[in-house]
């Protein structure tokens, strides 16, 4: 639990919720959170996005910080790499036909990008407001 752990610390994999088992927070490699400030209601929370949470003393978390630091330096050097891997190559829209993509059949795409489905991809927000 947090409020077992000092202020200045480094912690990984922080549960959301008291009740919550499921980790939310610092799970990729190489990442973690930072204790800020601690009181009997609440723990401010430093998380690797620079945002600051507040948390409940109750909600758990793992002191240290995620192994495998240069995770994101890995370089696949050829696309085989990335096949072996499952990945299957990416065709842009301005590549296909146009019943198979808004972007295709022109020779230089012609209008704002959009998603094979036709939602703006730039520009206009596509996401609603989580209400709190």
């Amino acid at each position: 639990m947090l409020k077992n752990i000092p202020t200045g610390s480094l912690i990984h994999s922080l549960s959301s919720s008291l009740n919550s088992n499921k980790v939310c927070f610092a799970r990729a490699a190489g990442t973690f959170c930072q204790i800020l400030q601690k009181s009997f209601t609440s723990i401010k929370v430093r998380l690797p996005s620079s945002k600051i949470i507040e948390v409940s003393p109750n909600t758990y978390g793992t002191v240290g910080i995620l192994s495998n630091l240069q995770h994101n330096l890995v370089y696949l050097g050829k696309a085989g790499r990335n096949r072996l891997k499952g990945k299957r190559p990416t065709v842009r829209g301005v590549a296909m036909n146009p019943v198979d993509h808004p972007h295709g059949g022109r020779t230089n795409g012609g209008r704002p990008s959009v998603t094979p489905w036709g939602i703006p991809t730039k520009g206009k927000p596509t996401v609603k407001k989580k209400k709190l």
